[in-house]
């Protein structure tokens, strides 16, 4: 038997005021993991009593701090336990911790680092459709901007190998775009990822607004976009407008010579433009430049 085989599986679940649900919650995933630890994020209402008393171990903040610290205190226990692999679901009843076995089985067999649980891969559950295009919408963004291909970026039922959880650490920050901000994680530290269909039951009402948290999850996205590939970010729209310079300057040129006039107005954007999209791109390969070099003095 190997050292890693005896280590512990470790789940992580961050509660807020989620006393309804959080002791069933916690008896059923125990079925398949070794430890359960449940961070309070400053709930008001019996959420830790209940999950002490369904066997977890209760980490407490003494104010709701948000998901991403709450999952950080979570991972840094697992650490703390030097977990084989960490399994994150929500505390809501959302997920069906008998699935588990399923979700940590690529991580227990070596092929992958970080694995998914995605409701739309071919398993079908009752989801609003409003729900379904707002998580289709977000998954497009964040697969674009991060390079890593998910049918379910927002999914928060995943599972963690000993390497990715050394290697994931939220920003203090990152609030409820935690999930967005692994898939840059997962392409930073080049993670093996995989997904595995996973179903949800949707109980209750959400207790944010979605469009004000979709909006938070695009904002998260857009900042992580510009700290983590600043090349994409500034040098799409800077070869853009560098683009519609020059062709408006041929368009410019084109009307000079049918018509001996020089069309000023077009000639001082097409300038604009040009030295705007040549300044953005070359500041997107500058910071570029300074982020290659700063990760390769790091390792």
């Amino acid at each position: 038997m190997t050292e890693s085989s005896t280590r512990p599986r470790v789940a992580v679940i961050a509660a807020y005021n989620e006393d309804r649900f959080i002791g069933s919650v916690v008896i059923k995933t125990r079925r398949h993991v070794d430890h359960v630890i449940v961070i309070d994020d400053g709930s008001t209402d019996d959420t830790a009593r209940v999950a002490e008393e369904a066997g977890a171990l209760v980490l407490r903040h003494a104010e709701n701090r948000g998901k991403a610290q709450a999952i950080n205190t979570g991972l840094n226990k697992a650490r703390e336990l030097k977990a084989r692999v960490t399994v994150l679901l929500d505390a809501d009843g959302q997920h069906n911790p008998d699935e588990i076995p399923a979700l940590i089985a690529p991580i227990l067999e070596g092929s992958a680092d970080v694995v998914v649980g995605s409701r739309f891969l071919g398993v079908r559950s009752h989801i609003p459709i409003w729900r379904i295009f707002g998580q289709h919408a977000l998954t497009l963004a964040t697969n674009v901007a991060s390079g890593i291909m998910l049918t379910d970026s927002q999914s928060g039922y995943r599972a963690l190998s000993n390497k990715a959880l050394e290697a994931i650490r939220f920003r203090p920050n990152g609030g409820f775009s935690m999930e967005s901000e692994m898939q840059f994680l997962i392409q930073q530290h080049r993670l093996a990822v995989e997904e595995v269909p996973v179903r949800v039951v949707y109980a209750e009402k959400p207790k944010r607004n979605p469009f004000t948290h979709g909006l938070q999850v695009l904002n998260g996205i857009i900042t992580m976009v510009s700290q983590n590939r600043p090349l994409f970010f500034f040098g799409v729209p800077g070869l853009l407008g560098l683009l519609s310079g020059l062709i408006l300057g041929l368009i410019v040129v084109q009307r000079y010579h049918a018509y001996q006039t020089l069309a000023v107005g077009y000639a001082l954007i097409s300038i604009m433009l040009f030295i705007v999209g040549v300044q953005t791109l070359f500041t997107g390969i500058v910071l570029h430049s300074i982020r290659a070099f700063l990760s390769d003095k790091r390792e």
